[in-house]
């Protein structure tokens, strides 16, 4: 948990047990979505020190200081990644909504450039690959 304090430190956010408690929850379910969080972290439970609010207030927290990155893939809720200030995008199954990420083959952000710009300083594309999973596949 010292390199979860430190990361939190590092971007000028204050050290608290539920910043480090919901990274290291990402860390262990990369994609999660907040009611994912909310279960694994036993929110709203006198043990876990952390509401339903605070958990939306430390996600809110932790993605504007670019320690997480929200995603939102059609019809899914919001879901959380620690991977960010990268060239990735993701994989997502139609039928099980397994989420996966997945290297830029380009490499440099943005990874497509649009026919025209219309005057935007264009810094990042999000592509999302839609199909099914070896699992469902094989089902």
């Amino acid at each position: 948990m010292d390199d979860l304090a430190a990361l939190l430190r590092s971007k000028g956010l204050r050290n608290t047990g539920q910043r480090r408690a919901v990274l290291g929850a990402l860390k262990d379910n990369p994609h999660a979505t907040a009611p994912d969080l909310e279960v694994g972290l036993g929110v709203g439970k006198a043990s876990s020190g952390l509401s339903r609010q605070g958990l939306y207030n430390v996600l809110e927290d932790l993605t504007r200081a670019n320690l997480i990155r929200c995603i939102e893939p059609a019809g899914s809720p919001a879901r959380y990644e620690l991977r960010v200030g990268d060239n990735h995008h993701h994989l997502v199954c139609r039928q099980c909504g397994r989420v996966e990420d997945i290297d830029c083959a380009v490499g440099a952000a943005p990874c497509l450039d649009p026919a025209e710009d219309k005057g935007f300083a264009i810094e990042e594309a999000e592509i999302t690959w839609w199909g099914l999973c070896a699992s469902c596949k094989a089902k």
